[in-house]
């Protein structure tokens, strides 16, 4: 079986923002270079709100700059807040024997993961790598299955992420004033470059751009409930 799909690429198809843009699936480009991952912007105030998003960003950054074993790390602490594109870009590192040897069962544990949201651009490399599966390996994928979806399963990781995403929204609510200064949204890079924020964004703004970021974490999910406009602490 041929490889699914090459890792840069694949933190591209399963939603990693570049310039501002969140690229899917058929908007994916063929070729994405260290450079592109190892520039993403993490901002680590994100973490308060959506571990998941802001892992996932870390685990790309580090595969950019070919620091494999954090990426890994990062990318598994990802998984467990119920980030179903790490789950995926896991699976295809072990599918691609990248960095690491190849382990099919392995691959299609992480692919079922990811997929059990019904998600299609998930189902479908889970469905595929599943036609090609061994009687063996496909046991001993059930067996590994069994014991990572104590961590990583929606029924577990989920509800763990909604609660981490509900508790810093509401935190925004208490913040006094109308702004807000995510912590790491001012990239040390532009710092050396004398490029310096001007005030900090209002908290409706801070809201609004964290709500779509969890549609992304959460997508497909059933149990994820947006909170919404905010109102800032002092507010008519």
């Amino acid at each position: 079986m041929r490889y699914l799909m090459r890792v840069a690429k694949a933190l591209v198809f399963t939603g990693l923002v570049f310039a501002g843009v969140a690229a899917y699936a058929d908007d994916a480009p063929a070729h994405v270079t260290d450079k592109q991952l190892s520039d993403a912007k993490c901002a680590i105030g994100m973490e308060k709100f959506l571990p998941g998003d802001y892992f996932y960003c870390l685990g790309a950054q580090n595969y950019g700059t070919q620091h494999i074993e954090a990426a890994q790390r990062f990318f598994k602490e990802a998984a467990s807040w119920a980030s179903k594109p790490a789950q995926y870009v896991l699976g295809i590192m072990a599918l691609n024997g990248d960095h690491q040897p190849m382990n099919r069962p392995l691959a299609y544990a992480w692919f079922t993961l990811a997929a059990e949201r019904n998600t299609p651009r998930f189902v479908q490399p889970r469905d595929t790598l599943k036609a090609t599966l061994t009687k063996d390996e496909a046991t001993k994928a059930e067996a590994l299955l069994a014991d990572m979806r104590n961590t990583y399963a929606d029924a577990v990781a989920a509800p763990r992420a909604e609660r981490r995403y509900h508790d810093g929204m509401a935190s925004l609510k208490d913040t006094p004033g109308t702004s807000y200064c995510m912590e790491g949204t001012q990239d040390f890079r532009d710092l050396a470059q004398g490029k310096t924020q001007p005030s900090c964004p209002p908290t409706a703004q801070i809201v609004q751009y964290v709500d779509k970021q969890a549609n992304n974490v959460f997508e497909d999910w059933t149990g994820h409930v947006t909170v919404g406009a905010l109102q800032p602490a002092g507010s008519p």
